[in-house]
C-alpha cells in the first residue's frame, strides 16, 4: 500500500508529550495527525503511579516555591541540568497542570477540597500531586485519549514509523509508515514531533511497558539530530521481585510508598539507607538504587524489603495499584514487607532540543522521555517526567505554529518511500548483554565486550515489520548508549563506573553529544553543531 496524506503536524506516540501536543496543534488551528504503533492507550504515561511535581501557589507548602523546585532538581541532576532549561519547564508547570485539569484529568483530594499532595525522593516538600492514589498516568492517559477523541484528532493506529523522510533541501518532510499488516505508506509534514517514550525494553527487567524500545531514539539519529545523555539510564530502586528469574515488565513499587513512611530493609532487617544520604529513603534515586545493588551484593540476597506495614489499611486506599499487584504476587503488604530489587526505569537523556521541542534538524522536534531539554541533568528528579511531557508537548506545538509563520519551515516533496534496510540483533540477547554490561554499575572491560558483540551479532535485513523496526531501533539505541556510556570515564548521578568512581567535574560536567555521519558510524558531536538546543 502506497499512499500520502498531509498535515501541518505529524505526532509519533501517544502518551503525554504526544496527546498534549495534538490537542494543542489542534486548538491552534493545525491540521494533525497522530500515530501509534499500537492502540491510542498504550505508552509509558499509563504505567505512572507516582504523580506530577508541580508547585501551584494557590495550594503548597508555606516553605516551598517554584524556585525551591528548581533547587532540587538541579541538586538531583548532579551538575548537568539547564538551569535555563529547568527554570523553563518548571515554571510553567502549574499553568500545563491547569490545561490538563481543564481537559478532564481528576485528581486526588483533601476534605477541604484542594488537591492531595505527597512527597517523593529527592524533594524538600509535599508538592506531588496525584490521581487514583498510585494510577495518575492512567488518568492523564485517560483524560487525553478521551480530548483527543472528542476533539477528532484523527490517530492512526497499528502504524509503525520505519523513518523519517527529507525534502530535497535536507529537512525533515513527513515519515515511511508501516500499517498493521506491513504495507508501507508515506505521510508528508513540515513538522515532525518524536514522543516516543523510552528505551527500556534494552534491559532484561523494566518497569516500561513492551513498546519502550528506543524507537524515537533511533528515528532522530538517522534524521540527522544529536542525542546526548544517554548513558544516564534511570533504574527505579523498587520493583516488585517475585523470583530469581523474573524478566520484562515487572510492577512497580511507587516511590510515594517511602513519602508516607515505608522504609527498606536488608534480607537481616537492617536498614539499607542508614548513613548513605541525609534524606535516608527518600534520597536520589541513583543513590538508593546503588544502595540496593550494593546490599544485595554484600547480603548475597536476590531483593531487598520495602516494610510498609506501618501504613495501616490506609495503605489500601493509598495504593491501591501496588497493592493489587502485591496481593497478585501472594503478598499482603498490610502484614509483611514488599519484597523489591531495582530495574530499568526512565532515560535521562535523549534527543538534544530546546525548551520548545527544536533539534537541530528543521522540521524535527521531540518532547518527553525520548527528548533532552536539560531538565533531569544525570538523574531526574521524581515525577518530574509527566510535567515535562505537559510543558514540552504544549510548546512544541506552539512553535511548530511560529515556524510556521515565518516560513521556517516548507512543505516539499520528499526522498524515497522505500523501506530501508538496517542491522538487527536478537532482542533476547540484547537484554542480557546490556542488562550485564551497562546496568547501574559498569567498567571499561564489560562496556568494551558489549560493543564488540554487538558488531559480531548485527545482521543487515530489510525492515518489513514491526518487530524488525524495533530490533534496529534497539540496536542502534544500545550502540549511543553504549558509546556514551564508555567516552563518560566517571560516576555521576545514574552512571556508575566501578574503574572511575570518583566524579570529574573538570573533564565532564557537560553533556557529550553524539550523532550519526554519513556513513552511519556515531561520532561525537562538536559544541558548534549542538549550540542551539544545547
Amino acid at each position: 500500500m502506497t499512499w500520502h496524506a498531509g498535515a501541518d503536524l505529524l505526532v509519533v506516540g501517544t502518551g503525554v508529550a504526544g496527546l498534549t501536543a495534538a490537542l494543542r496543534a489542534r486548538e491552534l488551528g493545525l491540521r494533525v495527525l497522530v500515530v501509534s504503533k499500537e492502540s491510542v492507550t498504550v505508552g509509558n504515561t499509563e504505567w505512572a503511579q507516582g504523580g506530577i511535581a508541580v508547585v501551584r501557589e494557590e495550594e503548597r507548602d508555606s516553605s516551598d516555591s517554584v524556585r525551591r523546585h528548581v533547587r532540587d532538581t538541579l541538586e538531583a541532576g548532579a551538575g548537568l541540568c539547564s538551569t535555563a532549561a529547568v527554570n523553563t519547564i518548571l515554571g510553567d508547570g502549574a499553568a500545563a497542570v491547569s490545561r490538563l485539569r481543564a481537559a478532564g484529568a481528576r485528581f486526588d483530594g483533601s476534605p477541604a477540597g484542594t488537591l492531595s499532595r505527597t512527597r517523593e525522593g529527592g524533594h524538600s516538600a509535599f508538592r506531588v500531586i496525584h490521581a487514583g492514589g498510585d494510577a495518575t498516568g492512567a488518568e492523564v492517559q485517560r483524560a487525553l485519549v478521551e480530548a483527543t477523541t472528542t476533539e477528532g484528532v484523527p490517530v492512526l493506529e497499528n502504524h509503525c514509523v520505519v523513518e523519517l523522510s527529507h525534502t530535497e533541501w535536507g529537512a525533515v518532510g513527513g515519515a515511511l509508515v508501516l500499517d498493521h499488516a506491513g504495507r508501507p505508506g508515506l505521510v508528508q509534514s513540515p513538522a515532525v514531533l518524536l514522543a516516543t517514550g523510552g528505551l527500556g525494553q534494552l534491559y532484561r527487567a523494566t518497569t516500561n511497558p513492551a513498546v519502550a524500545t528506543g524507537d524515537g531514539i533511533a528515528l532522530g539519529l538517522r534524521a540527522g539530530a544529536a542525542v546526548a545523555d544517554l548513558e544516564f539510564v534511570q533504574f527505579h530502586p523498587t520493583v516488585l521481585h517475585t523470583s530469581s528469574t523474573e524478566r520484562g515488565s515487572r510492577p512497580l513499587i511507587t516511590e510515594a510508598v517511602r513519602g508516607e513512611g515505608a522504609v527498606l530493609l536488608d534480607v537481616h532487617g537492617e536498614p539499607v539507607m542508614a548513613g548513605r544520604h541525609p534524606m535516608g529513603d527518600l534520597a536520589p534515586r541513583d543513590v538508593v538504587a546503588a544502595a540496593i545493588n550494593e546490599r544485595l551484593v554484600e547480603t548475597g540476597s536476590d531483593s531487598v524489603r520495602l516494610d510498609a506495614t506501618g501504613l495501616g489499611k490506609s495503605f489500601v486506599e493509598r495504593f491501591p495499584t501496588v497493592y493489587a499487584a502485591c496481593r497478585d504476587a501472594g503478598i499482603d503488604p498490610l502484614v509483611d514487607p514488599i519484597p523489591v530489587t531495582t530495574a530499568a526505569h526512565y532515560s535521562c537523556g535523549g534527543i538534544m532540543c530546546d525548551v520548545d521541542g527544536r533539534t537541530g534538524v528543521t522540521g524535527l522536534y521531540a518532547a518527553g522521555e525520548v527528548a533532552r531539554t536539560g531538565l533531569h541533568g544525570a538523574n531526574r528528579l521524581a515525577s518530574n517526567s509527566l510535567l515535562e511531557g505537559l510543558v514540552l508537548g504544549s510548546r512544541s506545538a506552539e512553535a511548530v505554529l511560529r515556524d510556521l509563520r515565518v516560513g521556517a519551515l516548507r512543505r516539499g516533496p520528499v526522498t524515497s518511500e522505500r523501506l530501508p534496510a538496517a542491522a538487527v540483533v536478537d532482542r533476547a540477547w540484547l537484554r542480557q548483554l546490556m542488562s550485564r554490561h551497562a546496568g547501574i554499575g559498569r567498567h571499561a572491560d564489560g562496556l568494551r565486550e558489549a560493543r564488540s558483540g554487538l558488531d559480531t551479532a548485527a545482521v543487515v535485513r530489510p525492515l518489513r515489520t514491526r518487530e524488525a523496526v524495533e530490533d534496529a531501533a534497539l540496536g542502534l539505541t544500545a550502540h549511543a548508549l553504549l558509546a556514551a556510556a564508555s567516552d563518560r570515564t566517571e560516576s555521576r548521578g545514574c552512571h556508575r563506573r566501578y574503574d572511575h568512581p570518583a566524579t570529574d567535574d573538570l573533564r565532564w560536567r557537560r553533556p557529550n553529544p553524539l550523532r550519526l555521519d554519513v556513513s552511519g558510524w556515531l561520532i561525537r558531536s562538536t559544541p558548534e553543531e549542538t549550540r542551539e538546543v544545547a
